[in-house]
């Protein structure tokens, strides 16, 4: 959550720079150019936020060391595999593919690669000539050799992916208001393995011969009046509509007292959304923490852009789909019946709302806000700043530090990994206040503290040591 909870404001001042200056991109107004570049910065280094921020939260003790390893991975990756490199390696031309090689997939996969390497061998010990590299000084070291395999790995298989979603878009393209639909639903569910831009290279931009996006704003007359805009439109109900009623779904379903702190998250990312079209900030809220929702989420997406072909309505963007292009869009020579977005959004609005809040509540989805509750006997025993207690008493319960293989933290949660489920003693936890205990699996134990947690994890760090 981390990265996530940066990008809703980077989002907002990306569109109000543009909201300033829509054509010029900064280049008339020194104020918008500010704004745009400050938003951008983040947005476009989204990858790398995720790199860091996966590599110290997979880490056993959040140490900074593994979000060194997971920057090390992601340069590796992003350089070995970038087109350039690319083209040197093979001595010719280097697969379109290799252009989109810095998305958040590979920036979630370098902080995998770092947090694992991390956790391996940070206390790796070396004979007295090379002691110097032990321990977390290898960290990094191990981290460049798994990166470079694994960029092998990818240097086969990730033209082969960006090449059959090419092949695969161009196929539907004759498939009209179905094909918009598809398309919208994987451009969804493609989002969070970065592959998403080999379909919109498809059908916004000229690799098939579409170039929806460009031919939008022409003022030439190259776009076909009733069908150019046909893979945008369909973006601005969910943008604009559906995405916010289905932050006020989650906010609505959150625990009263964690309602305030999940309202802040959920109504900067819905703002963003509805305003300027950046999704990401909103999207990964809740795409990992409840990966049906995200099917969901892309189905409706791919569901909204299937009507909007079919009524007709245009509209496109030059940024993204939100109120900013959709205004801008009245204008456009390709635009068709735009004002009938609004009706649409407003169904859609209604159809987020229901859906995710159903859903929400019918499988306990553990959305923002909606963490389990702490009881007032854990609220007692932290206000007494006492987490020493606390900490060795969970120690006790999971069997000692002999039977802790590692421990970590969530924003609620003490994560501990066990070598003897046998000995472990709930009872005994339970008794230094906590609010429960979950056993995910024979090696795991968590134990929810409550959002004191990170002092409680400390504690019991040092006592393990």
């Amino acid at each position: 959550m981390l990265p996530v909870a940066v990008l809703p404001v980077a989002g907002i001042l990306m569109g109000i720079g543009y909201w300033i200056d829509p054509t010029g991109w900064g280049a008339n107004s020194v104020l918008a150019g500010f704004l745009i570049k400050a938003g951008g910065s983040i947005i476009d280094n989204m990858a790398i936020l995720f790199a860091i921020g996966v590599a110290v939260g997979m880490s056993d003790d959040n140490d900074g060391t593994s979000a060194l390893a997971g920057l090390v991975s992601w340069l590796m990756i992003t350089t070995l595999l970038s087109s350039g490199a690319v083209a040197i390696f093979t001595g010719a031309e280097a697969d379109p593919a290799f252009g989109k090689i810095s998305n958040q997939f590979i920036g979630i996969l370098s902080g995998i690669i770092g947090a694992t390497c991390y956790n391996k061998f940070k206390n790796t010990k070396l004979p007295s000539a090379l002691a110097f590299f032990s321990g977390k000084r290898s960290v990094a070291i191990m981290t460049g050799g798994v990166t470079i395999l694994v960029s092998g790995v990818l240097f086969v298989i990730w033209p082969i992916l960006y090449g059959g979603l090419v092949s695969f878009g161009t196929a539907i393209l004759g498939t009209g208001a179905v094909g918009a639909g598809i398309y919208a639903f994987l451009n969804r569910l493609l989002i969070p393995l970065g592959l998403h831009h080999a379909l919109n290279s498809v059908f916004w931009f000229d690799v098939a011969g579409i170039n929806d996006l460009t031919n939008f704003w022409s003022p030439d007359g190259n776009g076909v009046l009733g069908t150019t805009g046909m893979y945008m439109a369909g973006f601005f109900p969910v943008m604009m509509f559906g995405l916010p009623a289905a932050a006020l779904a989650m906010y609505h379903t959150a625990k009263d007292n964690k309602r305030k702190i999940a309202g802040g998250l959920l109504g900067a990312a819905a703002l963003c959304s509805f305003f300027t079209g950046v999704t990401e900030p909103l999207e990964f809220a809740f795409m990992f923490l409840a990966p049906i929702l995200y099917v969901v989420h892309a189905l409706l997406t791919g569901i909204s852009a299937f009507v909007v072909a079919l009524l007709p309505a245009r509209a496109g963007f030059n940024f993204s789909a939100g109120l900013v292009d959709y205004l801008l869009s009245f204008n456009a020579p390709m635009a068709v019946n735009p004002l009938l977005l609004l009706p649409v959004g407003g169904v859609f609005f209604a159809i987020y709302y229901f859906v995710f809040k159903t859903i929400i509540l019918k499988f306990d989805l553990k959305t923002p806000g909606r963490e389990d509750d702490i009881d007032e006997e854990v609220q007692v025993v932290l206000k007494n700043d006492d987490y020493t207690a606390v900490a060795e008493a969970i120690l006790a319960g999971v069997g000692g530090k002999e039977n802790v293989v590692s421990a970590d933290n969530c924003i609620t949660r003490l994560r501990l990994e066990i070598k003897d489920y046998t000995v472990v003693n709930e009872k005994q936890i339970k008794s230094a206040g906590v609010a429960g205990v979950i056993r995910p699996s024979k090696t795991s134990v968590q134990v929810i503290v409550g959002t004191q947690v990170q002092f409680v994890a400390d504690e019991f760090k040092r006592l393990l040591k």
